[in-house]
């Protein structure tokens, strides 16, 4: 990478830090493109050069961080993934990114408040950084060792990503309707009756 590209990652990485510090801070509709460009140091219209507005920041910043807490999670679990059953390892990697978030409430707060399916799909397809994990071939390789064939993966991951995003917030938050221990059963094994469904299979209890 040459000088004036590392400029401008800096530049773009900046942009971001700071709109993340106030959309956990002051909160997104408070927060105005003049408050994030001042912070960070650069022009308004350098801003427009890598965003088309606040909503598109807003986006690759949970495209962004959605990706690290994935990559984190695909780091540390490591081997312990292998030879296990699809739905296990399914719940392993979201168990670790519960972890994460119950560690990062303002995390989980953006994250929650902001997740919706395109923007998921948005960070599967397009990551921002080469820090990004790769979520496309992650995903493609953890289907391509399910046993049975996965119909209508795409139906089935966005009800994963829904079910666990608006279940787990209050349970860490506010400890509603239980704590975040006593749901994580009923939520995996949640998990469980929905990959069964599009095994075509039956779950065993």
């Amino acid at each position: 990478m040459g000088k004036v590209d590392t400029n401008k990652k800096l530049k773009e990485n900046s942009l971001l830090k700071t709109a993340f510090e106030f959309f956990t801070t002051k909160g997104f509709s408070k927060t105005s493109i003049t408050d994030i460009v001042s912070k960070a140091g650069v022009a308004k219209g350098t801003f427009y050069l890598y965003f088309k507005d606040k909503y598109d920041i807003r986006n690759k910043l949970i495209s962004h961080k959605s990706s690290q807490l994935f990559k984190n999670a695909m780091a540390d679990l490591g081997g312990q993934l292998d030879g296990l059953p699809f739905e296990e390892k399914m719940i392993r990697i979201i168990d670790h990114i519960i972890n994460q978030l119950t560690e990062n409430q303002a995390l989980l707060t953006f994250i929650s408040k902001n997740l919706s399916w395109g923007v998921f799909k948005n960070a599967i397809n397009s990551p921002i950084s080469d820090d990004d994990a790769d979520f496309s071939t992650i995903y493609e390789k953890i289907l391509s060792e399910a046993p049975k064939g996965i119909r209508s993966p795409e139906i089935m991951l966005f009800m994963i990503i829904e079910l666990v995003s608006s279940t787990i917030y209050s349970a860490i938050l506010y400890k509603e309707p239980c704590s975040l221990e006593k749901l994580k059963p009923y939520l995996y094994n949640t998990i469980k009756m929905i990959v069964a469904q599009h095994e075509g299979t039956s779950i065993k209890q």
